[in-house]
C-alpha cells in the first residue's frame, strides 16, 4: 500500500506522513511540483495543508490541479488541500467570518467511509482562517462546526475528500481513525 502527501507548505505535512508511517503505509513526502505521470502507480495521495491562504491561490498549490485531473486513486484534501479542491471543481473558498483555531466540535451529518466508526460528534483540531464557502457541484458536505458549515465533503462519483480540520494532530479525536479509514478505502479500491 503506498500512498503520499504532497507538500504544500503546511505545518503538519510531516504529521500526515508520520500517521501514515504508523499504519504501516508506505509513504512519503512529495513537492506539489511532482508530474502528476510520477504518482500514478501509487493507491492514494493525501494533498496537505499550506501556508495562511495558500488553498484560495492556485499559484501556489503547484500541480494540485493535475492531480486531481489525472489521478484516478482516492485522494484527501486536508486543510488548503481541502479548499484548492473545492474551487478546483467549481465551488469556491473564502475568508472565514469566524476563523477557527484551535479545539472545535465537529457534526457529522452524512455517514460516509472516512467517519466509519465513528460518533456523529466528536472535537477536532483547527487552524484556518479561509474555508470552502460552496461546495462544488457533484459534492456533498459531510460536517460542520458551529463556525464552519464545509468541514468534510466528497465528490459523489470519484473517492475525492477534503476536510477542513487537521486529522493529523493529536487534539483531533479519532484522527488516526479517519486515516485509517481512507487507507482502507485506498485497499478497495486498489487496481
Amino acid at each position: 500500500m503506498r500512498i503520499y502527501v504532497v507538500d504544500n507548505g503546511g505545518q503538519w505535512t510531516h504529521r500526515e506522513w508520520r500517521v501514515l508511517k504508523y499504519l504501516g503505509v508506505d509513504t512519503k513526502i512529495v513537492q506539489n511540483d511532482t508530474p502528476a505521470e510520477d504518482l500514478k502507480d501509487l493507491d492514494g495521495l493525501v494533498l496537505s495543508g499550506g501556508a495562511p491562504r495558500v488553498g484560495m491561490d492556485p499559484g501556489k498549490m503547484g500541480r494540485n490541479g493535475e492531480y486531481l485531473d489525472e489521478l484516478r486513486q482516492p485522494i484527501l484534501g486536508i486543510c488548503a488541500g481541502h479548499q484548492f479542491m473545492a474551487m478546483h471543481f467549481g465551488g469556491d473558498a473564502a475568508p472565514a467570518k469566524i476563523p477557527e483555531f484551535g479545539k472545535a466540535t465537529l457534526t457529522v451529518h452524512k455517514p460516509d467511509v472516512l467517519f466509519d466508526g465513528l460518533p456523529s460528534t466528536f472535537v477536532v483540531w483547527e487552524s484556518h482562517n479561509d474555508e470552502v464557502s460552496v461546495v462544488p457541484k457533484g459534492f456533498v458536505g459531510l460536517a460542520s462546526t458551529p463556525d464552519c458549515s464545509v468541514q468534510a465533503m466528497r465528490s459523489a462519483d470519484r473517492p475525492l475528500f477534503g476536510l477542513q480540520f487537521h486529522p493529523e494532530v493529536e487534539d483531533t479525536q479519532f484522527g488516526m481513525d479517519i486515516f485509517r479509514n481512507f487507507v482502507r478505502e485506498c485497499e478497495r479500491l486498489r487496481r
